[in-house]
């Protein structure tokens, strides 16, 4: 049992996404219902290329007649700009927020402590903000976005404790969550490897959406042979992107790690071969054993 914490993550940003187009312009781009967000629910989705590659992902959060976009800080202003190519007519403003900040609420009844049922993607307005379960996994807590000056005290008064962004880490990764471009490449991930699927990544029902004839395709031919997952590291932490490896053949890449845990991008037959042998998965002089979470369909 964990105490629920809050911490301000540092690496995302807020971009303002207002107009009367805006549902029909998001609905278009992304691999999410956008038409489904509401002030009492958030969504996560993903912006792809016209190949099924992913470029960025990110929570959408309604405030009144605006949709608030929680995303990565460094490629905010990439983001911004490739929305803006195609707002051509549409009636749609698309504004950074610099005086909003982004939290993570988690740990055992952090969503509670914010007024929030169990349900992922369950939001409300809180303090002149939104604060919303995290919509892919209600496990992994609680997210809120709320004017920056007023974010810990308003956390605070809830009865969350301060953490940091390695405790929060270690929960994400412990839970299998990717964690954007730290753990996905753009223009050279697939969303399925990635669990955007079991996630609430992707929504099949919702119509045409940019990069969708790939994302299906590989949905509806089972072509997924490689997946992302939590591994146990014993070693020195391996960098991401370094290599992990089945005796003399490649098994996959590390991703993004910390304290002893981490994520990798593992071939699913190699990860069989592994657990059939008792033969060790490799990274650099670290041994990695993975773990399928246990919200992963594969």
């Amino acid at each position: 049992m964990s105490e629920p914490r809050f911490t301000i993550l540092e690496s995302r940003a807020v971009l303002d996404v207002a107009g009367e187009d805006r549902v029909a312009f998001l609905q278009g781009l992304v691999s999410t219902d956008v038409a489904t967000v509401s002030e009492t629910k958030a969504i996560h989705t993903a912006f792809l290329t016209a190949q099924g590659k992913y470029l960025h992902d990110f929570f959408i959060a309604a405030l009144g007649e605006r949709f608030l976009l929680d995303c990565e800080a460094a490629r905010a202003e990439d983001l911004k700009k490739r929305l803006s190519m195609y707002r051509l007519r549409s009636k749609v403003t698309i504004e950074a927020r610099s005086d909003l900040a982004v939290a993570a609420a988690f740990g055992d009844g952090a969503a509670e402590k914010l007024g929030l049922d169990g349900d992922a993607g369950a939001a409300r307005a809180l303090a002149d903000g939104v604060a919303f379960v995290d919509p892919r996994l209600a496990a992994a807590g609680a997210r809120a976005i709320l004017p920056g000056d007023a974010a810990d005290a308003v956390l605070s008064a809830a009865g969350l404790a301060a953490g940091s962004v390695g405790d929060y880490d270690r929960e994400r990764l412990t839970l299998g969550l990717p964690d954007g471009s730290r753990d996905l490449v753009p223009e050279k991930s697939i969303l399925l490897e990635n669990g955007f699927d079991e996630l609430n990544g992707v929504d099949w029902d919702k119509g045409c959406f940019l990069g969708q004839e790939l994302t299906a395709r590989t949905h509806y031919r089972g072509l997924v042979k490689k997946r992302l997952m939590p591994v146990k590291i014993d070693g020195p932490l391996p960098a991401p992107g370094t290599l992990v490896m089945l005796g003399e053949k490649k098994a996959g890449e590390m991703r993004s790690g910390t304290d002893g845990c981490g994520l990798a991008l593992l071939r699913l037959d190699a990860v069989e071969k592994a657990a059939e042998s008792d033969a060790a998965l490799t990274a650099g002089e670290a041994r990695l054993t993975p773990k399928k979470p246990d919200w992963a369909a594969f």
